[in-house]
């Protein structure tokens, strides 16, 4: 069986992107995943679906492969047979939080790539593969606020998330003048209760003078679940008006 919708999402192995998954494969989508590791549990829920969910085992930090893998992957489908076909790059990764000094060269290079190069490359690769296709073409990147918000210790994430809000400016602008123009948004998730939740909270209190805020938030309960976010991130992508902001919030 093959659906009319087409996902392609990255870090779709645990967290906010596995939660997605699974509701993407809910509502009937074929997936693509790339993220580290594939997960069994995602492949036996397409299975009793009906739906197709590919899952490609990859390390972001080494984007290159994966967008040269992924735009031959779609140049081979059959685009008119597709209602909508959406790129959602979700996987993220936080290096040490420390001020910049501190953090190895390589911890640095790996997090802005998985952060920025990543999700450009794959967005590069989906609009040339995509271009000639009739069916709806989306792409959500998944933000932050802290790519608006300035942290100290936080150097690398900030300036990652900050690219991301930007380049999706940029490519709004080039898919607006273009026939069935990809839509494309930046979309902060708001507070989530992940693993890099549990990250922040355990860093070294002498060398993250905000590490109080995100203990606060734990305590207070204000964190959404994993579930809870993705279903609101795919209720905004579903939106009639998904792309007329580049760059947006889930709280706005």
């Amino acid at each position: 069986m093959t659906s009319p919708n087409l996902t392609i999402l990255t870090g779709a192995s645990r967290g906010m992107g596995h939660a997605m998954a699974e509701q993407l494969i809910a509502a009937g989508h074929d997936l693509l995943c790339i993220s580290r590791k594939t997960n069994d549990v995602l492949a036996g829920l397409a299975s009793r679906q009906g739906v197709a969910c590919e899952q490609w085992p990859h390390d972001l930090a080494r984007p290159e492969s994966a967008a040269a893998k992924l735009e031959t992957w779609l140049s081979r489908r059959d685009g008119a047979t597709l209602a909508s076909v959406t790129l959602i790059n979700n996987a993220g990764l936080l290096p040490r939080i420390a001020p910049l000094g501190d953090i190895p060269a390589r911890d640095l290079s790996d997090a802005l790539r998985v952060d920025l190069e990543a999700p450009m490359l794959l967005a590069g690769a989906f609009l040339r593969a995509t271009a000639g296709w009739k069916a709806q073409r989306r792409i959500l990147n998944v933000s932050s606020g802290l790519g608006r918000n300035p942290m100290a210790s936080q150097a690398a994430y900030c300036a990652a998330k900050a690219g991301m809000d930007h380049f999706s400016r940029c490519v709004a602008l080039e898919e607006a003048g273009r026939p069935n123009g990809a839509k494309i948004c930046s979309l902060a998730p708001g507070v989530i209760d992940t693993d890099m939740q549990v990250q922040l909270r355990g860093a070294d209190t002498s060398r993250f003078p905000d590490i109080d805020t995100f203990i606060g938030l734990k305590d207070k309960g204000v964190l959404a679940s994993p579930q809870e976010a993705a279903a609101r991130l795919l209720a905004f992508l579903a939106r009639p008006d998904f792309g007329s902001r580049p760059v947006a919030d889930i709280r706005d």
